[in-house]
């Protein structure tokens, strides 16, 4: 596969490319603050960057007409509704998490949750010291799973790539769910297997759900 990079220099960029390049992949397009290098035409465009680039990424596939693959966090829903609309013409896959557990998770309490509609609820969440957004994207993405307006703790803590916790109790009770990313590698995989899914799946938008759903892309 042909691809490209937003966001290249940062933490998620490197992790890409190295996963990508160790599976043969072929990296023709890197952007970043400092600019964008293109050296081919890119199938996929993986952008884990920032929210204020997603204009000029979205841009860059229609440019290419590549597919995209965006697990930037904090989006609004103005930039969320121009996903969908990308979705028209292109494939798109979107998610706040690319770890498989997490997205099971989601279905997990999205079943589930109901059924503890009279329990108390609670999210807790832990990220290494530089993210910037809190609660984080994945809080919100299993506070909605849920179905519930729960309290969302946020820790920022050294180098942590992601924690999250949900909590639910009665009086007698406590049930909880933990998912713990062991490193950066986990959302690497999870954009790797996005984007074989984008190479065969049909101009829509796609979450990592419906990445998982497909079975294992080789």
């Amino acid at each position: 596969m042909k691809y490209g990079i937003v966001g290249r220099s940062g933490r998620m960029g490197q992790e890409i490319e190295k996963l990508f390049g160790d599976a043969g992949h072929e990296l023709v397009l890197a952007s970043d603050a400092a600019g964008t290098e293109c050296g081919g035409k890119p199938e996929v465009i993986l952008d884990f960057s920032s929210r204020d680039a997603l204009a000029g990424t979205a841009e860059l596939c229609g440019t290419h007409g590549a597919a995209l693959i965006v697990g930037t966090t904090a989006l609004s829903e103005e930039q969320l509704a121009s996903l969908r609309k990308l979705g028209e013409k292109a494939v798109v896959v979107q998610s706040f998490n690319f770890a498989a557990g997490v997205n099971v998770l989601k279905m997990i309490l999205r079943d589930y949750a109901p059924l503890l509609s009279d329990w108390d609820m609670e999210i807790e969440e832990t990220h290494h010291s530089k993210k910037k957004d809190a609660p984080s994207g994945t809080a919100v993405l299993l506070r909605e799973a849920a179905g519930r307006d729960a309290p969302a703790h946020s820790l920022r803590l050294g180098g942590v790539p992601g924690d999250h916790s949900v909590h639910f109790a009665n009086d007698g009770e406590v049930l909880s769910f933990t998912h713990r990313a062991l490193s950066r590698g986990v959302f690497a995989l999870g954009a790797l297997r996005a984007a074989l899914f984008a190479l065969k799946a049909r101009p829509g938008f796609y979450s990592f759900g419906d990445v998982l759903r497909t079975g294992k892309e080789k």
